[in-house]
C-alpha cells in the first residue's frame, strides 16, 4: 500500500470522527482581543563545527538562512541577542524564548529586538504574554504563545481556557500539544475536541498550530494527528515542541503536509542544526522552519550566524 493509499484508508476509518458534529466548546467562546546565546560579536561555530544551539542564525549566519527562504521557508526563529540580521531575513523569524527561568528583563529584551529587527512574533510563556503584548502593541509584530506546553497532557477545557486567557492578554498566535496519551489510545474524539477546544476559544482570532510531538509517534498516528488538526479548523500542524524525544525528520514533514494537502502551513521544529537539514525540511513541504528550545534552525558559510 502506498502512502496516498494509506492516508486514504485512514481517513475513511476516521471520518465518523472527524466529520462529528462541532459544537461549541465547552470552555470556549468569542474573545476580542537550551543552548546559551553566543557573544553577538562572535562568529558563526556551525560553519566549521557541530551548531552550538545558540538561535542566531538570523545574525550570524544570513547567508543561510537566506538559502533557507529562497527555498521556500516563510519563517525561522531566533534567540535573544541576536546581532543585526538583513530586513529580507526578519519577516520570517519567530523570535523565541521558553525556557523556564526566563526573567522579565530577558522577555524587554527579546520584544525590543524585535521590533528593531522587525521579526515576524515573539513566542514566549503564557505568562509573558501581557507583557510582551503591552511593549509591541500598535507594530507589527505578532505575539506567539504555547498551550499545553509541554506535554499535552492537560483537559480540553483547560487548554481552552488557557487559550482564552492568552488572547484576552494579548496572544496572536497559538501553539498548542495534542494529547498524546489519548492519541495512542485510540481516544480520538477527545483529541478532536482538544484541538477544537483550542480552534473555538482562538475563535479566528488567532492563528492555531497543533504540536503532535511526531517523535512518539508511528507514521499511521502522524497521518490521524494531522487529520483531526485539519477537520478541526486548525491552521498549521507543527512537529515537535523541542522537549521530547527528538525533533523534525523530512520524512515526517513530507508525510504530514501529504495528509494536509495545500490548505494548511507545516511548522518543522526541533533538532534542525545545519543548512542542509533545513533545506530538507522546506523541500518536504514545511512553510515555517522553527524550534523551542535551544535547537539550531540553520547552519549556513560564513560571517553571522545561528538558530532556536
Amino acid at each position: 500500500m502506498d502512502l496516498d493509499q494509506l492516508i486514504a484508508q485512514i481517513t475513511r476509518e476516521m471520518l465518523p470522527v472527524l466529520s462529528a458534529e462541532q459544537k461549541p466548546f465547552a470552555g470556549a467562546h468569542p474573545v476580542g482581543a537550551g543552548a546559551g546565546p553566543a557573544a553577538s560579536g562572535s562568529a558563526c561555530q556551525g560553519v566549521t563545527g557541530d551548531c552550538t544551539g545558540c538561535g542566531m542564525c538570523a545574525g550570524l549566519n544570513a547567508n543561510a538562512v537566506s538559502q533557507v527562504m529562497d527555498a521556500g521557508a516563510s519563517r525561522v526563529s531566533a534567540h535573544p541577542g541576536t546581532p543585526p540580521i538583513d530586513r529580507k531575513l526578519a519577516g520570517m523569524i519567530d523570535h523565541t524564548l521558553l525556557k523556564a527561568d526566563a526573567t522579565e528583563a530577558q522577555v524587554r529584551k527579546l520584544c525590543e529586538e524585535a521590533l528593531k529587527y522587525g521579526f515576524a512574533s515573539v513566542c514566549i510563556n503564557p505568562a509573558n504574554v501581557a507583557l510582551a503584548a503591552s511593549m509591541l502593541r500598535g507594530s507589527a509584530v505578532r505575539v506567539c504563545t504555547v498551550i499545553g506546553f509541554p506535554l499535552g497532557a492537560t483537559t480540553p477545557t483547560a487548554k481552552a481556557v488557557e487559550t482564552r486567557d492568552a488572547l484576552a492578554n494579548g496572544a496572536q498566535e497559538v501553539d498548542m500539544v495534542i494529547n498524546v496519551g489519548a492519541l495512542k489510545s485510540g481516544n480520538y474524539d477527545m483529541v478532536r475536541r482538544d484541538v477544537q477546544g483550542v480552534v473555538d476559544a482562538a475563535a479566528g482570532a488567532a492563528t492555531v498550530k497543533v504540536i503532535l510531538e511526531t517523535a512518539l509517534l508511528s507514521d499511521e498516528e502522524k497521518i490521524k494527528a494531522s487529520l483531526i488538526a485539519k477537520y478541526a479548523g486548525a491552521d498549521f500542524v507543527k512537529t515537535s515542541t523541542g522537549f521530547g524525544p527528538g525533533g523534525a525528520t523530512a520524512e515526517d514533514v513530507a508525510l504530514m503536509r501529504r495528509t494536509v494537502g495545500n490548505s494548511m502551513g507545516v511548522k518543522a521544529s526541533g533538532g534542525i542544526r545545519n543548512f542542509e537539514t533545513a533545506q530538507k525540511m522546506v523541500t518536504a513541504g514545511a512553510t515555517r522552519i522553527g524550534a523551542s528550545a535551544s535547537v539550531a534552525i540553520v547552519k549556513g558559510d560564513s560571517s553571522v550566524g545561528k538558530g532556536y
